[in-house]
């Protein structure tokens, strides 16, 4: 499949596997992808995600930040860091 070069998001389903990093470098496009994947997390620098909950009937959007999290990243993976529900999105 040939992308034309103004291609700049894809939607993906992250149930078909995925190298987010190869995929969106060799296609220069951005890649939106929403899993229940813990490990997919681990793929990802914590900007590039951004944890969607609902509270009420409204969602709310919250982009992750590195600064932020510091201290829980020296010993923890992201993948850690949302099982233990620290980073949010699960019910």
């Amino acid at each position: 499949m040939v992308w034309p070069s103004t291609t700049r998001s894809c939607l993906s389903n992250s149930g078909i596997i995925l190298y987010p990093r190869a995929a969106s470098a060799a296609l220069n496009i951005q890649i939106i992808v929403a899993t229940q994947s813990v490990l997919m997390v681990n793929c990802f620098e914590p900007e590039d995600i951004v944890i969607v909950e609902r509270p009420g009937r409204a969602s709310t959007f919250r982009r992750l930040d590195s600064e932020d999290l510091c201290e829980w990243l020296s010993d923890y993976s992201l993948a850690e860091l949302w099982e233990k529900n620290v980073l949010g999105g699960r019910p």
